[in-house]
């Protein structure tokens, strides 16, 4: 028999009620499910449960889920996971929780991570466990948010805000980055990127990123700023102007920043400091080049210039992120 011994992978409980998306359930299953360890091992166990089940659960479609567990799951779990529900969120339509909802989170332990998925921010905020903090919620019931829940800092223009146990995401699709948001803070960059690469999507949008972005229509010839961003990625190793990416879709500087902005809703200075705190992430998970070498492939020039711009954006030092994730 093996002495060694393997964690059991993290409890997540998703929590549905009648008139919920078939695609924010989904989400939580899809990254989580996906997420395994270099062994091959499962990191996470999903389940979903209802207030009053187990039984079938009417979507906001003709979709209907014959859910597993009833509200006991939320007790087991390390993790609950609340999308949104109902036309919008009746269950809170006064800014106070129906009684079996608010029975369920009664059961969630002290300690747990709480995440919700658009509107499901309603049902943590009617349940006070916003208060006094930061959160966000889908742009088009902001209003209505902040009157029923004037105590909570309410942002409406970022895709998620992580606040420790409590993490709080936009409409639907930021259900994606938020949860492998999650998946990267738990696990690292590395184990991130390949639930995306299954999933197909995106390995990181910042949580700062606009919620709602304006697209236009592109004129004849005109392909995006596309272009600019893959040669960019590919040459994080060298300093890389406003000109020089401005240049790969032959715009002006003025026209590729109002192009950038529309298109990322981030400025490419941004941009670019966020791509090279990512390459560094990978390659101190994954790599055992030194300090110099990675800032070097990152762009950031000196170990100091990488220790600096790491902290400001992790608020850990690149050692002790590599001691967590390479330990």
């Amino acid at each position: 028999m093996s002495d060694v011994w393997v964690a059991a992978p993290h409890r997540v409980a998703v929590l549905i009620q009648d008139g919920f998306i078939p695609f924010e359930i989904g989400i939580p299953h899809r990254i989580f499910g996906k997420a395994r360890d270099s062994e091959d091992r499962l990191l996470y166990e999903v389940v979903t449960c209802t207030t009053d089940g187990p039984g079938p659960v009417q979507s906001d479609s003709d979709v209907v889920v014959l859910a597993p567990h009833g509200p006991e799951a939320l007790a087991e779990a390390d993790t609950v996971v609340i999308p949104k529900f109902g036309r919008d969120y009746p269950t809170v339509s006064d800014g106070v929780l129906s009684a079996p909802l608010k029975e369920a989170l009664d059961l969630i332990r002290p300690g747990t991570r709480i995440m919700s998925i658009c509107t499901g921010a309603f049902a943590l905020a009617a349940a006070g466990l916003l208060d006094g903090r930061p959160a966000t919620t889908h742009w088009a019931h902001t209003d209505d948010f902040r009157t029923l829940f004037p105590q909570v800092k309410l942002d409406p223009d970022v895709l998620f805000v992580d606040d420790d146990d409590i993490l709080t995401s936009a409409g639907v699709a930021s259900g994606l980055d938020l949860c492998l948001h999650v998946v990267r803070s738990d696990h690292g960059a590395a184990v991130a990127n390949r639930v995306a690469r299954v999933t197909v999507v995106p390995p990181h949008r910042d949580g700062g990123q606009a919620q709602f972005i304006r697209h236009h229509a592109p004129a004849p010839g005109d392909t995006g700023i596309s272009a600019a961003t893959a040669w960019a990625l590919d040459h994080l190793d060298q300093p890389l102007s406003l000109e020089t990416m401005a240049a790969q879709v032959s715009m002006s500087v003025r026209t590729f920043t109002r192009r950038f902005r529309d298109e990322t809703g981030d400025s490419p200075g941004r941009w670019l400091q966020r791509q090279r705190i990512e390459l560094a992430r990978t390659l101190l998970e994954t790599t055992d080049l030194s300090m110099e070498q990675v800032a070097a492939r990152c762009g950031l020039n000196t170990a100091q210039s990488l220790r600096l711009h790491f902290h400001a954006a992790l608020g850990i030092t690149p050692t002790a992120y590599r001691r967590t994730f390479r330990g």
